[in-house]
């Protein structure tokens, strides 16, 4: 077994004891390359079917190729998808420009709050990685939240060789997180590998690309004429970069992922 076999194992083992253990699960299929294979992973985890409703918060500052994108593999692959949008925030004209840190927090956060309440969902699968950046590194793989879906992270259960706590009080909220032990190139060869479909917004266009993906007036492009998977596992094998340094809500306040991610931020 090699490297990606051994990762793909065990996302598949976390997937599946998710599934067996959480009955009112989600998955948050953000359209960018981690929650796309982590759709990838759950349908070979159940034999080319995802049993898990996919939840896609769009903010409506989306990029419009990303749309386009989970519309069509969506119809393609037969899933569920349930979009969640804050039409009340929206209309009362929140948006970037009243500080991104506040709009993440009520354009995503509250949004995904607000559905996840509605639809009765009591767990949600994500794709972080604790590579991404410093706070996902405090995380665990099932990841307990209050019932506001706040997160403690000072007070998190021990993983230790592979061990999981899955037995929580009833109004505890579950974060679980299968792609937690991948890298940023596991995740690229691994979709060389599988020849996995990814919006095409990655590879670089005019000598520039986007390597993480999130809004519009948010995420900025990097220098590159990395035009397909290989060209960009090459570059990042001799980047010194980090993969959100184009993300303007990193920026704009030190500690804004952990204070986001303590409010239930993905």
């Amino acid at each position: 077994m090699d490297h990606l076999d051994a990762l793909e194992a065990q996302s598949i083992y976390i997937l599946r004891e998710a599934y067996k253990k959480f009955k009112k699960l989600a998955m948050l299929w953000s359209i960018g390359k981690d929650s796309t294979v982590l759709l990838w992973l759950a349908r070979k985890s159940f034999f080319g079917h995802c049993p898990i409703p996919l939840v896609h918060i769009d903010t409506s500052y989306k990029i419009p190729e990303m749309i386009t994108f989970r519309d069509r593999v969506a119809a393609e692959w037969g899933v569920r998808l349930v979009v969640g949008q804050h039409t009340q925030a929206l209309a009362e004209g929140m948006g970037p420009e009243k500080g991104r840190v506040l709009c993440c927090s009520i354009l995503k956060t509250e949004a995904l709050q607000l559905l996840m309440a509605e639809k009765g969902y009591t767990g949600l699968i994500l794709g972080i990685r604790r590579d991404e950046e410093g706070t996902r590194a405090k995380e665990r793989i099932f990841s307990p939240r209050d019932r506001n879906f706040e997160w403690n992270y000072k007070d998190q259960p021990p993983e230790f060789w592979d061990q999981f706590k899955t037995d929580f009080a009833a109004d505890t909220h579950i974060r679980i997180h299968p792609l937690l032990h991948w890298s940023e190139l596991d995740v690229w060869r691994y979709i060389r590998r599988e020849e996995i479909p990814i919006v095409d917004l990655y590879f670089a266009r005019s000598g520039e690309r986007y390597r993480s993906l999130g809004c519009l007036p948010c995420t900025g492009r990097i220098k590159s004429e990395a035009t397909t998977v290989d060209a960009i596992i090459e570059e990042l094998e001799r980047t010194t970069t980090s993969e959100r340094s184009g993300r303007a809500q990193d920026h704009e306040d030190t500690y804004a992922m952990q204070k986001l991610r303590a409010r239930g931020y993905m």
